[in-house]
């Protein structure tokens, strides 16, 4: 039997993704938040994307239900956690592209996540 071990990245919440993400469907919940899991531990969860116009590293996950869309985004460019960006229900029935102020809001939620993360886990912080 073969023992493999991964280690579990924490999840982060940037601004009101947590609120945001409480207020899905339970069931989109269960669905995004075992894909969630899967991003902490270093796997590719299945309805994975790039989403483009943010640049690399920042993924999102995409859920269907009930006739509605959500998305949830978050990047895994830094390295010792997985920081959720955004949890949103897609608006628009006609385009599949993500609204620019939805981008814009994971831009500067993006900022917000790199600024925590080399405070959070500086190596002054580490002692």
């Amino acid at each position: 039997m073969v023992n493999i071990t991964r280690s579990i990245r924490p999840l982060l919440w940037v601004a009101s993704s947590k609120r945001d993400y409480g207020a899905f469907p339970p069931r989109v919940q269960d669905t995004l938040g075992f894909e969630l899991f899967l991003a902490q531990t270093g796997q590719h969860p299945p309805s994975a994307k790039p989403l483009k116009g943010i640049g690399s590293g920042v993924v999102e996950l995409i859920k269907d239900f009930d006739g509605d869309t959500y998305r949830t985004v978050y990047t895994v460019h830094l390295r010792e956690a997985v920081y959720v960006l955004h949890a949103f229900k897609k608006k628009s029935k006609r385009a599949i592209a993500t609204p620019q102020s939805d981008i814009d809001l994971i831009k500067r939620r993006l900022k917000d996540a790199v600024s925590d993360h080399a405070e959070r886990f500086s190596e002054e912080h580490k002692s």
